[in-house]
């Protein structure tokens, strides 16, 4: 009997084992597809790229720099109010400020602007990181301390000043949007908002460069920054 248990465990062993194998065969096959269906797709999506570039090409590059030497100026359309007085004690994103609390103040001439706002959960906040440190183009970022390129990473000293974060809208009285997961500075210049749709937004499958290296529970710790040293 223990002779036929060992064999048949032998046996089912082999089984798992090569359909282990077949699995990782699979995979392995499926993410090569993967990979030549992203390089075909790169490298349409290229061709297509320089064929524009040919097309009238020094009435384009008189154009880029046009738009090179001028200057754009926003106005803002709000005030965003929160509990964070201290840049070094505000969560880097909104996925680590779940529980702060904040608000939009609105200026009463975009009022008509948040007709049926109420209806989404969650919206984009663009504004003017107007305490950052001055533009670099090469930073490291607050979950890893490698120095990496400024638009590799959500850092605040950009050569644009502007901040986007996804927050949960959580009710519109009057001028005043009431927010959680909010990781600004108190008063920031508001300059815009966004609703967030799932139907435009969600991507399934993504690729996240230098995050993927670092672990959910150190980007939890170092996202919180200081906020948890202090009383709120």
């Amino acid at each position: 009997m223990a002779s036929i248990l060992q064999n048949g465990n032998r046996e089912q062993g082999s089984i798992t084992t090569a359909a282990g194998v077949q699995g990782r065969q699979g995979r392995t096959e499926a993410d090569k597809g993967l990979a030549a269906h992203r390089s075909d797709r790169a490298s349409r999506i290229i061709g297509s790229n320089e064929g524009m570039n040919t097309k009238d090409n020094e009435t384009r590059k008189r154009g880029d720099k046009d738009i090179a030497g001028q200057g754009i100026v926003f106005s803002p359309i709000g005030i965003i109010r929160s509990e964070h007085q201290e840049a070094g004690r505000t969560p880097i994103q909104p996925i680590y400020a779940r529980d702060c609390p904040g608000r939009v103040e609105l200026f009463p001439q975009f009022a008509e602007g948040l007709r049926d706002l109420a209806g989404f959960s969650h919206l984009y906040l663009l504004y003017h990181f107007d305490r950052a440190t001055p533009a670099r183009l090469r930073v490291k970022p607050f979950l890893q301390d490698v120095e990496r390129g400024v638009f590799a990473t959500r850092a605040p000293c950009r050569p644009n000043s502007i901040g986007l974060s996804i927050v949960e809208l959580i009710a519109v009285e009057g001028l005043v949007l009431h927010l959680n997961g909010v990781d600004i500075l108190d008063r920031t210049p508001l300059l815009d908002i966004k609703p967030y749709t799932a139907r435009f937004d969600r991507i399934a499958l993504t690729r996240n460069g230098w995050q993927d290296e670092v672990d959910d529970a150190t980007a939890g710790r170092l996202g919180r920054r200081a906020y948890d040293t202090e009383p709120h």
